[in-house]
């Protein structure tokens, strides 16, 4: 009998190491699939237009060539002015979008008044309408005020709060313990000072978190900057990206110069919250 626990137990190492080679098998394969089409559009972006199209596409560019990006920012596409704007609506969307959120969020969560789950599940309810079904009425809104083709009609629409992220930070908040609020009312402490001192600081994971689908969900936005503006002045990297190709006439090598600078700096900010990120998944998990 104790032989055969001996066996047994020498055998769960092998099936462990076995297991957790197909597991990390799997991975590298699903990151391979993911990461795979921004190598070669950044590959494609160093190769000219005719070693684009007279080499494989899986090929190096042999030699390597900057004139996309040199074209890019250039006189004729002067890909700084969208930057610019798109890095002006996404900050500031951010800001006011996630303060508001907080704030609300926090109501809902730890602030006791009337009617307040009613108002909760009200305004959650508004993620079940399609947001291309409020273009036509935001256009003529936008149009009507004055404010079409100008900085503010790309970033009101969204500016203040977010149903998701309300919802993300308000369950986030219930747990929240009791006894470190109530430390701070005895403190002396006032509603937004507790919200400063003990919520924010103990919810930074999912702040983390919420900062980058943010970032990157307005960063990648391209309906309706495009519908709002026109011309160069308030286009933003999507709209001007698109704007690089026709229906006839398709630079790709140019296209993926500037499809691989739009990239750039949404992998920056990953690699710099992926810590957070990761504690609020686990976190979450946990709960």
């Amino acid at each position: 009998m104790a032989t055969a626990r001996t066996l047994t137990r020498s055998r769960n190492p092998f099936r462990r190491t076995g297991s957790a080679l197909i597991i990390y098998a799997l991975l590298i394969f699903g990151a391979l699939i993911i990461v795979t089409p921004f190598l070669l559009s950044f590959v494609t972006a160093l190769k000219t237009p005719e070693q684009f199209s007279n080499t494989s596409t899986l090929s190096l560019p042999a030699p390597l060539s900057w004139q996309n990006f040199g074209e890019l920012f250039g006189a004729q596409h002067n890909f700084i002015s969208p930057i610019a704007v798109t890095v002006q609506m996404t900050v500031v969307i951010l800001v006011v979008q996630l303060s508001c959120s907080i704030l609300a969020a926090y109501a809902f969560a730890r602030v006791s008044f009337p009617g307040r789950d009613i108002i909760f599940w009200a305004y959650l309810a508004t993620m079940m309408i399609p947001a291309v079904t409020t273009i036509v009425p935001l256009y003529g809104m936008f149009t009507a005020a004055g404010l079409r083709n100008t900085f503010w009609a790309l970033v009101l629409p969204t500016l203040f709060g977010s149903p998701y992220a309300i919802f993300l930070l308000r369950e986030y908040f219930r747990g929240v313990p009791d006894d470190l609020e109530a430390a701070a009312l005895i403190d002396g402490c006032g509603t937004l000072r507790v919200l400063w001192y003990v919520v924010i600081p103990y919810s930074r994971p999912i702040i983390a978190t919420l900062t980058v689908i943010t970032v990157v969900s307005h960063w990648n936005n391209f309906l309706w900057p495009r519908v709002i503006t026109s011309g160069p002045d308030w286009a933003v990297l999507t709209v001007a990206t698109a704007g690089l190709q026709s229906q006839y006439n398709g630079n790709w090598t140019l296209v993926m110069a500037a499809t691989s600078v739009a990239l750039l700096p949404l992998i920056v900010i990953y690699l710099i919250f992926q810590r957070q990120i990761v504690n609020s998944i686990s976190i979450g998990g946990f709960k």
